[in-house]
């Protein structure tokens, strides 16, 4: 059971809009204006992944999206990506409230494992301390391995993002109940080290408030692909309210 004292957060992933509105050079769909939709109704953030292609976030979204932020400082922004590649650039222009570090190649389809340590360990460790010195939270997008956690925790990271697509692609299978277990030991861990816990990739309306429910001191999830997904269906105030539910809220 999530024992979490605040409620948890939905940071929305605006990249699959970018991705459309890249298609034509017409200038839409928006990306400010898909965010600021979504946090008219309700959604506690906004996160954005800007790869070094441009392929959908591009650097004018960041700086966009940042001085939209500015009008909603009780919302966060967050920048995710590897910090090995354009991200770091970004961070210091912007200093968002968070950023996510994604151990992803630079044509890589989609982000899809996370950080090893202590392999990893040496070379975050003056990138985390640099963002940390820019008062800029930082999260590693990690696999649900509980022995993980106190590398990623010894690095310097205030968070971690748990990927959840193995949970995702497990959803309404007999392995579904197997894999959550495998991330309510990942967080017990986690939190066992002092780290602050987000998830993320592939959760949707069907399968978001079993893991919710199940894994405890979840703070944040970022959800793009799925919400938009619906968002196209529903509309963005209605989709957001729909995930906000399955939060709890």
């Amino acid at each position: 059971m999530n024992t979490a004292s605040r409620p948890v957060a939905l940071s929305v992933n605006v990249n699959k809009v970018a991705l459309l509105r890249n298609s034509r050079h017409l200038g839409i769909p928006g990306v400010a204006r898909a965010a600021t939709l979504c946090l008219q109704a309700g959604a506690h953030g906004i996160t954005i992944h800007p790869r070094p292609d441009e392929r959908h976030i591009r650097a004018s979204d960041v700086a966009e999206l940042a001085a939209l932020m500015k009008a909603w400082p009780d919302r966060e922004f967050n920048i995710e990506g590897n910090p090995f590649h354009n991200l770091m650039a970004h961070v210091r222009d912007v200093r968002p409230h968070q950023v996510t570090f994604v151990p992803d190649s630079e044509g890589q389809f989609t982000s899809d494992h996370g950080w090893n340590f202590p392999e990893d360990a040496e070379r975050l460790r003056p990138l985390i301390a640099e963002c940390s010195a820019l008062g800029v939270r930082v999260s590693l997008f990690m696999d649900p391995e509980p022995a993980q956690m106190a590398g990623a925790r010894a690095a310097g990271a205030d968070r971690v993002e748990l990927y959840t697509e193995p949970y995702a692609a497990a959803w309404g299978t007999p392995e579904q109940a197997a894999q959550l277990q495998r991330y309510v030991l990942a967080a017990q861990a986690a939190l066992a080290v002092g780290l602050g816990l987000n998830a993320g990739h592939d959760l949707n309306r069907n399968n978001l408030p079993a893991f919710v429910k199940a894994v405890p001191g979840l703070q944040e999830v970022s959800i793009g692909h799925a919400l938009v997904a619906d968002a196209l269906e529903l509309g963005y105030a209605a989709t957001v309210r729909a995930y906000l539910a399955c939060l709890g809220k």
